[in-house]
């Protein structure tokens, strides 16, 4: 597959239901081994199996969306430990899995996949015109 937006994802912004600069957005290392990704089903979090989630980041931090283009600052998973991880999901974070709407998953990237083995994994977004994903 490839980067892409998860269905649910594209309504949500269409509907007014994600607003990326104020709500809590955060990022998942998902061990695609465990779970089979449907970009136009999978809706919210709890659609992704919980053994397929390997590590949660903290909300992302200086996000911007100039011109339709999703941007954050770099994450940093401290201590990581579990399966490969294949791709990353973002999504919107209510609190509640069943209601925290997938937004986008990278498996295409420099560093992916990553094995992790106890130390920290760096996510560096790309400088690219796309930065994250772009609308």
């Amino acid at each position: 597959m490839a980067n892409a937006l998860y269905d649910k994802g594209r309504e949500g912004f269409l509907a007014g239901d994600i607003d990326w600069d104020a709500n809590t957005i955060k990022i998942v290392l998902i061990d695609e081994a465990d779970d089979t990704i449907d970009l136009a089903v999978d809706d919210n979090l709890d659609d992704r199996a919980a053994g397929s989630r390997v590590a949660t980041s903290a909300a992302l931090s200086s996000k911007t969306a100039t011109n339709g283009v999703a941007d954050a600052a770099d994450v940093t998973f401290s201590a990581v430990t579990g399966d490969p991880c294949e791709s990353i999901d973002g999504y919107k974070d209510t609190g509640t899995e069943s209601t925290s709407r997938l937004i986008f998953n990278i498996d295409t990237a420099t560093g992916l996949p990553v094995t992790p083995n106890g130390g920290d994994i760096t996510v560096a977004w790309s400088n690219g015109s796309d930065k994250i994903f772009k609308l």
